[in-house]
């Protein structure tokens, strides 16, 4: 008897710890997402502000890979949190240009960035409402997001290189699908034990809301903008 109680005290006392790491992690990923956000939206306005071009995508790419790399190999780190803001603020400021862009392409465009952002933040505070209510283990997308990210991404550097609007648009629409995919995915990874570093959850769902406002933006520029 005595020694069954101890087993099950050990064990509840196993569960406690496991649901307080979950929620630390949780914590800090969501507190380090808002504070890269704000730090890449004030690089998008320093972009802006400066009239600063827009970054060749060869350039954008070895940028964002190499910061990406550099904060994997320091994600265990504390200077992985220096490294966190410099792919994200240089992400922002890639984004600068893309927005002034918009703004001038269009006598709409200041409503169109509105309506793309505010697109984006409901999906997201939306999905990762979801997937923390309903507790559900998305693990199994896994697959279809890692699938479909490469043949979007294929897709993406096709259409620049030949200039293929059509194709443009079928992979913005594809990453609006993907990114979903990957918030419900990267959040049940949090809450289900599969994801305990912050750093790098942080990176992916910034990642997914970068993505999905781009391409939020691209598709209704597309259909409701106004030249």
């Amino acid at each position: 008897m005595a020694q069954d109680f101890r087993t099950a005290t050990v064990g509840q006392g196993s569960a406690a710890g496991s649901v307080l790491s979950t929620n630390k992690v949780l914590r800090n990923t969501y507190a380090l997402l808002a504070m890269t956000l704000l730090f890449s939206a004030s690089m998008a306005g320093v972009a802006m502000a400066t009239n600063a071009p827009p970054m060749h995508w060869l350039l954008v790419l070895g940028g964002y890979f190499g910061l990406l790399f550099l904060t994997t190999s320091l994600r265990n780190s504390i200077w992985g949190l220096a490294s966190v803001f410099a792919l994200t603020g240089f992400m922002g400021f890639t984004l600068g240009p893309i927005v002034s862009l918009y703004l001038s392409a269009f006598s709409n465009g200041a409503e169109l960035v509105m309506m793309a952002l505010g697109g984006t933040g409901v999906t997201f505070l939306g999905l990762s409402a979801y997937a923390l209510t309903s507790q559900r283990d998305f693990s199994f997308m896994r697959g279809f997001i890692f699938a479909g990210v490469l043949v979007a991404f294929a897709g993406a550097i096709i259409a620049i290189i030949f200039s293929v609007p059509a194709l443009s648009l079928a992979v913005s629409a594809a990453f609006v699908v993907l990114m979903s995919a990957l918030i419900l995915y990267q959040t049940s990874e949090i809450i289900h034990g599969g994801e305990t570093n912050y750093i790098m959850a942080t990176i992916t769902l910034y990642v997914t809301i970068y993505n999905l406002f781009l391409s939020l933006l691209q598709l209704l520029a597309a259909f409701a903008g106004e030249r």
